[in-house]
């Protein structure tokens, strides 16, 4: 089992001043952390693996493909790999949780 404190992963990706921070790899998926400031513009573009999102704290909006809606505390978004996508309009500092499956290379 590992356990991980959201608190002491923030602090990690702060600490290395990246918004993004892999915190876990195993052969079938990987996760890690993503911060973006209000304001700020996600700089991503499309993966090679399939995506999970978890909006941890923050708002804004999510384009995924053609499509957009808001995002907040407790969204979840899933993003087929390949796909154009990217958070907009980030109106509060945003923590996102990521699932990549495969594991990201």
């Amino acid at each position: 089992m590992k356990v991980f404190r959201l608190d002491d992963l923030d602090a990690e990706r702060a600490a290395n001043q990246g918004a993004y921070l892999r915190f876990l790899k195993e052969r079938n998926m990987s996760a890690g952390l993503y911060a973006l400031k209000a304001g700020e513009s996600d700089p991503q573009g499309p993966h090679a693996q399939d995506e999970i999102y978890l909006v941890v704290s923050g708002r804004a909006a999510i384009t995924v493909g053609e499509e957009t809606t808001a995002v907040a505390r407790g969204s979840v978004v899933y993003v087929p790999a390949g796909t154009a996508h990217r958070f907009h309009h980030i109106s509060e500092d945003l923590r996102v949780m990521v699932v990549f499956s495969p594991p990201e290379a």
